[in-house]
């Protein structure tokens, strides 16, 4: 855990990304294998299931550390972190423990399966035998909340350098379902691989917002195509066996049941990126349709007949066992054009329309009517490039449609985490209804570091009641929220649920009695819902 805490240290101690990995790569290469594994898996968000609840742990560090629960429970907005405020609460370690990364891992797993009592005991103990960046790391693992400052790609950067290997092979080795229970740091890094994991997909190649269409050049070297608001996916189908996995390398097959009779009807060896959308009567449903699969390991069939899903196709990364990605883009559509063509016409499978690109004016009208299309916008990609790893500008980019927006009144504030511990930064929203207001959403960023800073003195002067972290304030603060969706929710009071709210600006011109009304909400939910 001492070499585990130096390496936390080191990356924590700096903003250069030339020495992360520096320091990354001198672990890989002199850690234990299992720490290796451990590390890798921590990074890119393979965290161990939470042990015990934050209550509990704050209940016994509160007994620990000889202090009243009320102070524990003033310190932590005060800190911003859980896994610090306990560390520094804690009284010194009397002894010390030589337990690895991996060990205190596998101790974590242990106490998880035992009675409550047995469970504090071991956990008072582990405290007694850490201390300072140990105990908070420790602690991180203990609250299933470990993250650092640290991307994967920066990560699989260093274990190129520690390892000699290739960075993009690499990248693809650490895709998929893969944990340190299923696996050897060998098997997953170090060892030849010739016929690797069928079920894992490739990295996903990313857009970039667009900032300025006029530095793209000539219209002809582009294809256009909508910007479907669903779930980013690939389809893989290999060994006979067909996986779907989502951007975030989350394996959905079994939410998307549909798409099995894709199998029958593709080649082995395919390999497919796209959009899976709810489809009805050839147009697709709101996202928010799509959504409730996400949470379910089994799809009841009034949710399949309600909204049923297909993949919406837009790039072949391997076609009968070939990786495409380095030949050109419009060398990977014509092909994925032949291999969809004559599929019958119930296959849950349609290639992603590409919209006529005779010049950028025509371009920017239709953008226009993406919501009409049940798109976010359009994406624009480059008819020569390949395939790439993660988001490389210039190549793919994203051209969203203008947010819907809303002007509301701030009528709850609650302070941040981590560095915005000591400030305001999330608020409630409510908009005008008859005298009196209606929440609506919730929003925390969108204002610069200065103006959090004004609302946060503004709120400690103008506070009417609190809620435990939550202070009531007077609806005065009038700010302009943007959102890229909006439906019907019986489960909030004002009836109406956002998709990606923030905050646009604050509309320092504007009263309190000119923000916008739940008939003006709900008259955006009619037009856009």
């Amino acid at each position: 855990m001492k070499r585990f805490a130096a390496l936390f240290a080191a990356l924590d101690a700096t903003g250069s990304t030339t020495a992360k990995t520096a320091a990354l790569a001198a672990y890989f290469r002199e850690a234990p294998p299992e720490d290796r594994l451990w590390t890798v898996a921590l990074f890119s968000g393979r965290r161990p299931r939470r042990a015990i609840t934050a209550t509990r742990l704050r209940d016994w560090a509160a007994e620990a550390a000889g202090l009243p629960l009320w102070l524990v429970e003033e310190s932590y907005p005060v800190v911003g972190d859980l896994a610090e405020t306990l560390s520094l609460i804690l009284p010194p370690p009397t002894r010390s423990a030589e337990n690895r990364l991996a060990g205190w891992i596998a101790e974590l797993r242990r106490l998880s399966t035992l009675d409550e009592e047995a469970r504090r005991a071991g956990i008072l103990a582990a405290w007694d035998s850490l201390g300072g960046t140990e105990r908070f790391l420790f602690n991180k693992l203990l609250t299933g909340g470990f993250r650092v400052g640290v991307s994967q790609k920066l990560m699989t950067r260093a274990l190129a350098q520690a390892t000699g290997q290739d960075e993009a092979a690499l990248t693809h080795r650490l895709m998929g379902g893969w944990t340190p229970d299923t696996t050897t740091w060998q098997a997953l890094i170090t060892a030849p691989d010739p016929a690797a994991d069928l079920s894992r997909p490739y990295p996903f190649c990313l857009a970039s917002p667009l900032d300025d269409i006029a530095a793209l050049g000539p219209v002809s070297d582009w294809a256009a195509e909508w910007k479907w608001d669903g779930i980013r996916a690939q389809f893989v189908l290999r060994g006979g066996n067909w996986f779907l996995w989502s951007r975030g390398e989350d394996l959905v097959t079994d939410r998307f049941p549909e798409l099995a009779q894709l199998a029958d009807r593709l080649p082995q060896g395919t390999v497919i990126d796209g959009e899976v959308l709810a489809w009805a009567d050839g147009a697709p449903l709101p996202f928010a349709r799509l959504q409730p699969r996400l949470g379910r390991k089994s799809v009841p069939k009034k949710l399949l007949a309600e909204a049923p899903a297909l993949l919406m196709a837009y790039d072949l990364l391997e076609d009968a066992g070939q990786d495409l990605r380095g030949a050109p883009l419009s060398q990977r559509r014509a092909q994925l054009a032949r291999l969809l063509d004559g599929l019958p016409e119930d296959t849950p499978l349609r290639l992603s329309p590409q919209l006529p690109a005779t010049d950028w004016p025509a371009l920017a009208a239709a953008r226009e009517t993406a919501r009409e299309n049940g798109a976010e916008g359009l994406m624009l990609k480059r008819l020569a490039s390949a395939y790439g790893i993660g988001r490389k500008r210039g190549d793919w980019w994203k051209w969203k449609v203008d947010p819907l927006t809303i002007d509301a009144v701030m009528i709850y504030a609650q302070a941040g985490h981590g560095r915005r511990a000591t400030l305001f930064t999330d608020y409630t929203f409510a908009v005008r209804d008859g005298d009196g207001f209606t929440p609506f959403t919730k929003a925390y960023s969108g204002l610069t570091d200065a103006e959090f800073a004004e609302v946060t003195r503004w709120v400690r002067a103008h506070t009417l009641q609190r809620f435990g972290p939550v202070r009531q304030v007077p609806p005065e603060l009038v700010f302009e929220i943007a959102f890229e969706g909006i439906q019907a929710s019986p489960r909030h009071k004002s009836g109406i649920a956002l998709r990606f709210p923030r905050i646009l600006r604050w509309r320092r011109d504007k009263p309190a009695a000119e923000a916008d009304t739940l008939g003006t909400l709900r008259e955006i939910l009619r037009q856009h819902g």
